[in-house]
């Protein structure tokens, strides 16, 4: 299992509950709102990022995904246009969750909500080198839809 190191962010409510895997098969770990201040409110068509409140020190050789919860996108609407945002293992500062609004209706985020999920995922870096002569393929140069469609 891989450790990640969390701090609280100055200013965050010390009391809103820590990520968390809701299942024993869960992939992600949910974040949750931050914001002591009151809720937040995200018009239709509109973004907002979210504090989490947290600081993370994630191992080097791995990355946080921050992903979609399923019922806030079917339920409301709520995603992440940057889907899956990336938090690197050389980031140190507040953790923060895009949030938009794709649904018809006001949505109000509240403090302590569950707002987005995290999956811990490894990460390899590569070495780039240009060259006159790439390997041949049967798809080739097919690209958006060129695999057919469904």
């Amino acid at each position: 299992m891989t450790l990640i190191r969390l701090s609280w962010a100055q200013g965050a409510d010390t009391t809103v509950e820590l990520p968390g895997y809701e299942t024993p098969g869960a992939a992600g770990a949910d974040l949750r709102a931050n914001v002591p201040d009151g809720p937040v409110r995200i018009e239709p068509g509109a973004r907002a990022l979210i504090s989490t409140g947290l600081h993370m020190e994630i191992p080097s050789g791995f990355e946080v995904q921050v992903r979609p919860r399923s019922g806030l996108a079917l339920k409301h609407g709520i995603t992440l246009p940057n889907s899956p945002g990336t938090i690197d293992s050389d980031y140190r500062g507040v953790v923060g969750v895009i949030l938009m609004n794709a649904g018809n209706e006001v949505f109000e985020v509240t403090h302590g909500m569950r707002i987005a999920q995290m999956v811990v995922a490894p990460v390899q870096q590569a070495t780039f080198d240009i060259s006159d002569n790439l390997s041949a393929t049967t798809r080739g140069q097919g690209g958006f839809g060129s695999t057919g469609v469904g």
